[in-house]
């Protein structure tokens, strides 16, 4: 039986950028050593002879054919704009009112630590 250890679960945690518990360690250590076990079960089926498939039913394409057709004019499509300029929608600057540092580069809070 394959079994992952301690130091292997909390590396996958790490990983994942997971925070666990010690009994979350217990339990994760026993359902990725059983998923293991299972994939190595797994690996021993003969497949000679079972050619290799990108999908286990059969695909097709359910968009429609590309068809030219008319579309908006420029005037019907900025009839509600609220601001627009030279035949294009007017919209404020994303970045007007966004923190910069001294170099002039843009301050951007870290998520991800």
């Amino acid at each position: 039986m394959l079994k992952l250890t301690r130091q292997e679960v909390e590396k996958i945690a790490e990983l994942a950028k997971l925070t666990l518990t010690e009994a979350e360690k217990v339990m994760f250590q026993e359902q990725l050593s059983s998923i293991l076990e299972y994939a190595t079960m797994i690996q021993q089926v003969d497949t000679t002879g079972i050619p290799p498939m990108a999908s286990a039913i059969p695909l097709s394409n359910v968009m429609r054919a590309d068809e030219l057709r008319l579309s908006l004019s420029n005037e019907d499509a900025l009839a509600n704009a609220p601001q627009a300029q030279d035949g294009s929608f007017k919209v404020e600057d994303a970045l007007a009112n966004a923190p910069q540092a001294q170099d002039g580069s843009f301050k951007v809070r870290a998520i991800l630590d």
